[in-house]
């Protein structure tokens, strides 16, 4: 590579993404250029724009507003070394119905345009988010050897983004790193996601809204943790064709959960159940064995540290007064 590396990450203005974008600029000979297009329905495009404040002032940061399925590789991809694809739409319970055209039209055929600009322009890594939703129903720990069973629309249109960029690489040897994410949460996080729903909710005494009995448990990723992990597969040694999962420190149930803010509030939550879960699994728990392995990979977050920034975050983003 040259001293210098040029580093594209689609869905900059994203939660994962601008946090990434922030974390491969604490490196001096990288220069990032950000894309996004705000198709994302479940976050309004003040907030996301909001993200990007702290990269806009970096003179090592490039930022361009486009869809993936019209912006010119010829200038973005020129040169690039690697490429971060955490575009897409996002949401289970929405890629049911008739939204479903979104998910098809922006996780699947702008990966396949993608795939194949990068392998017009001869990129040296790409790297593709994709989702612990890939699995389906699980029990125990899941190695990235498991069936993969996806409950939802959603999860289908990132598997067959997973069996096009295996496709590149088998055909074409397009040299591509599978990363599934299980439940990224922080400051930053949407807000349809369920503990920015249930903080906000919280802050305005309100009652938490609940899909199912809340025994549902899940694998908790702290942002930090997630984006170190991400920021360092694009430059691990001999991780090309693999698929890795990138999970976190602490597991809980969704009850568990609404215990810790109520310890962090200092107040007992009323809930209100509002529907079954639907298209998503009872549980996930990643075995990240080999994220430890190829990335160095260690979670550090704990949950309920992780909820407290995530309340600082809520806070400040809607002008909460402490």
């Amino acid at each position: 590579m040259r001293s210098m590396a040029k580093i594209i990450v689609t869905g900059a203005a994203g939660f994962i993404g601008s946090y990434l974008c922030e974390e491969l600029l604490q490196n001096h000979q990288h220069d990032v250029v950000g894309i996004d297009a705000f198709i994302d329905l479940s976050t309004p495009t003040w907030i996301r724009k909001r993200n990007l404040h702290r990269l806009l002032g970096n003179p090592r940061f490039t930022f361009y507003e486009g869809n993936l399925l019209h912006v010119p590789w010829d200038i973005l991809l020129k040169e690039a070394d690697i490429v971060y694809h955490l575009a897409g739409m996002p949401g289970v319970r929405s890629s049911f119905g008739p939204d479903f055209v979104h998910y098809t039209t922006h996780n699947i055929t702008a990966t396949q345009r993608l795939l194949e600009g990068c392998k017009q322009y001869g990129v040296k890594r790409l790297l593709f988010a994709s989702t612990s939703s890939i699995y389906g129903e699980k029990n125990g720990k899941v190695d990235e050897s498991a069936a993969t069973l996806p409950l939802s629309p959603y999860g289908i249109t990132k598997l067959t983004s997973e069996h096009l960029c295996r496709v590149y690489y088998e055909n074409d040897g397009l040299p591509v790193v599978i990363l599934r994410f299980f439940t990224v949460y922080g400051p930053r996080q949407r807000p349809d996601m369920a503990f920015h729903r249930f903080i906000k909710q919280m802050l305005d005494r309100e009652a938490i809204t609940l899909y199912g009995d809340g025994t549902q448990s899940r694998d908790f990723t702290y942002i930090s943790d997630c984006v170190r992990a991400v920021a360092a597969a694009g430059f691990a040694a001999e991780i090309v064709g693999e698929t890795i999962n990138i999970g976190g420190k602490e597991r809980a149930s969704i009850n568990e959960c609404i215990t810790l803010l109520e310890q962090l509030f200092q107040y007992k939550a009323s809930i209100k159940v509002v529907g079954d879960i639907y298209g998503e699994p009872t549980s996930t728990w990643a075995d990240i064995t080999k994220a430890t392995r190829m990335l160095g990979y260690s979670p550090a977050v704990d949950l309920k540290t992780g909820l407290q920034f995530e309340i600082e975050y809520v806070k400040q983003l809607y002008g909460y007064v402490n």
